[in-house]
C-alpha cells in the first residue's frame, strides 16, 4: 500500500463497518465532524492509521494551524485525515471512524487509499456522513436523509436510491470508489438552517447519530449531543428575536415546514444550497426582509 497511508497498527475487528465525515464542502454546521468526532470520543476509539497530508492539500487554501504546547513550545498541527477503531457495546460488530478535511487535490488517489484500507480491513459497509445548508428553521427536529448506492440497501435498511445529479465533494467520489470495488456504501445527511451555518451545530449531529444508530441496528450514546442541542436552540432562539427580519424569515421557514409535515423531498441539495444562500445574504445586504419561496 502507498506511503501516503500510514497505519500504526493492524487491529483484528469483527464484521466492520467504516463511518467518515469530512470537513468542508459536505459539512455544513460542522454537524457530521462533529457526529464522528463524539463517536470517537464516547467509543473511546483507538486512533491506528492517518493518510500523510503532503499529497492532497494546497497548504495555502488549507493552512496548517501553530500551536503552543505548556505554553511555550510551538506545534505546527497539519490538516489530517485519520482512521479509529472502536468496538461499541450492544452493537456486535466493530466500527471503523475516518475524520478528515475534503481534500484539495488527488482526489482519486486519496478516496483510492481509503478503500483500500477499508478491503484490507474487511470492511462489509462504508457509511458517509455529511450536512447541507437548506431552508429548514432551527426550531424544528433535523431532517436527515439516507440514500444507498445499492437496491439491496435501499431494501434492508429503509434508504432511498440516489437521484442527486450536480456538483460533488469527495462524499460523493468515495462512493463511487466504493461501487467499482464492491463495497456497500450509504449515506446521511443531515439539513441545517443556513442562516446559522457557521457555528457547530450539535442538534443535526444528534441526528445523524440516531439515524446512524438505526443503520447499525443498535442504540448510539447520543446523550450529550442532545442537551447541546438544546441549548443550541435556545441561544439561536434569542439571537434571531433580537433581529426583526431574520425572526420574519424564521416564522415563515417554520410555517413552511409545518406544511411539509415528514415530505423531506423538498429539502434542496447540491446545486440549490449555494443558490439558496447567496440569495439570503443578497437580500440582507440590500435591506430588504421580504421572503418569497424558494426558487425551484
Amino acid at each position: 500500500m502507498a506511503d501516503e497511508l500510514r497505519i500504526s497498527e493492524h487491529p483484528d475487528l469483527d464484521r466492520p463497518v467504516l463511518v467518515t465525515a469530512f470537513r468542508g464542502w459536505n459539512d455544513g454546521g460542522q454537524a457530521a465532524s462533529l457526529a464522528v468526532g463524539y463517536l470517537a470520543r464516547v467509543w473511546e476509539a483507538e486512533r491506528f492509521a492517518d493518510i500523510d497530508p503532503e499529497g492532497f492539500f494546497d497548504f495555502q487554501v488549507t493552512r496548517p494551524q501553530v500551536t503552543l504546547v505548556d505554553g511555550t513550545t510551538r506545534q505546527i498541527d497539519w490538516p489530517e485525515t485519520a482512521f479509529y477503531h472502536a468496538r461499541p457495546e450492544g452493537l456486535g460488530r466493530d466500527v471503523v471512524l475516518l475524520l478528515g478535511i475534503e481534500p484539495n487535490v488527488r482526489w482519486r488517489t486519496f478516496t483510492g487509499l481509503i478503500v483500500e484500507l477499508a478491503q484490507e480491513l474487511g470492511v462489509e459497509m462504508v457509511i458517509t456522513l455529511g450536512a447541507l445548508l437548506a431552508d429548514v428553521p432551527h426550531t424544528r427536529a433535523t431532517p436527515v436523509t439516507g440514500s444507498a448506492t445499492s437496491e439491496e440497501l435501499v431494501r434492508e435498511l429503509g434508504l432511498q436510491q440516489s437521484r442527486y445529479e450536480g456538483p460533488t465533494g469527495i462524499v460523493g467520489v468515495l462512493h463511487e470508489a466504493c461501487g467499482r470495488i464492491g463495497i456497500s456504501s450509504a449515506s446521511l445527511w443531515a439539513a441545517v438552517p443556513h442562516y446559522v451555518s457557521l457555528a457547530p451545530n450539535p442538534k443535526a449531529a444528534y441526528a445523524l447519530c440516531r439515524r446512524l444508530g438505526d443503520l447499525l441496528g443498535g442504540t448510539v450514546p447520543t446523550a450529550e449531543l442532545e442537551q447541546a442541542g438544546a441549548t443550541f436552540v435556545s441561544q439561536v432562539t434569542e439571537a434571531v428575536s433580537s433581529d426583526a427580519e431574520t425572526a420574519a424569515y424564521v416564522e415563515e421557514l417554520e410555517r413552511r415546514a409545518a406544511e411539509l409535515g415528514d415530505d423531506l423531498e423538498d429539502i434542496p441539495s447540491g446545486d440549490s444550497i449555494a443558490a439558496e444562500l447567496s440569495r439570503y445574504l443578497r437580500e440582507r445586504e440590500s435591506g430588504n426582509g421580504e421572503q418569497g419561496p424558494r426558487e425551484q
